[in-house]
């Protein structure tokens, strides 16, 4: 059963964490990501994590979306990590201007990171489909190990069918960073991987009014 949901942050909620954030060109781009990745997606990826314990933001960027679930559910302890160090600064310099004490941010790369703690809950939206393919395992082993039992990895990314939603994202990606490594996955391949690493793994689709080929994973630790 899915565990019920908390009050969801209002209109004014989401403004207010696009305004915490001091460059005009970031919150132009916030604004795009909500705009894509509606308010009601991550609803529905909220309901696969913990309403409280230790979650991991895996390639936070700017940290919009644990910011949006630090504001949603305050028992949760949200660390937010991403390579891009100018990135980070901002994101931390947000969760402080909305007084945000339950969400932290790191310069680091997941597939190297050392937790003290187990983590109950992880996610990643947008973001196996800019890692190369060879380090796609790795990355998933490492969040695996750090999970505990039951824990879940929650993905979200873009499938290759049909091939015209494809390429209407890719044309988006290259738009917003024409240098990032772009690489879809077979949905059939990622659910296999997340078997193999020792997820119990299911998904399903995302429907959009917009040509994205959405998708959901949910991994569940096996005991």
């Amino acid at each position: 059963m899915r565990p019920a949901l908390p009050a969801q942050p209002s209109r004014a909620d989401i403004s207010a964490i696009v305004r915490a954030y001091d460059d005009t060109v970031v919150r132009a781009y916030c604004w795009g990501r909500f705009r894509i990745l509606h308010q009601r997606f991550l609803t529905e990826i909220g309901q696969y994590l913990p309403r409280e314990g230790h979650v991991l933001d895996v390639g936070c960027g700017f940290g919009l979306f644990s910011l949006y679930y630090a504001r949603l559910r305050p028992d949760l302890r949200l660390l937010g990590v991403d390579k891009n160090e100018g990135r980070i600064a901002l994101a931390r310099r947000a969760a402080e201007r909305l007084g945000l004490g339950n969400v932290r941010y790191e310069v680091a790369d997941a597939r190297t990171l050392t937790l003290a703690a187990p983590l109950d809950g992880a996610y990643m939206l947008d973001i196996v489909h800019h890692v190369p393919p060879g380090a796609v395992e790795p990355l998933l082993r490492q969040v695996h190990a750090r999970l505990g039992p039951g824990g879940r990895l929650v993905v979200k990314d873009i499938e290759r069918h049909p091939a015209y939603k494809r390429l209407f994202t890719l044309l988006l990606d290259k738009a917003m960073d024409p240098k990032a490594p772009v690489h879809y996955w077979d949905r059939p391949d990622v659910l296999a991987l997340l078997e193999r690493i020792g997820f119990e793994a299911v998904s399903h689709s995302m429907v959009d009014l917009l040509p994205y080929s959405h998708v959901l994973y949910v991994g569940r630790k096996r005991a």
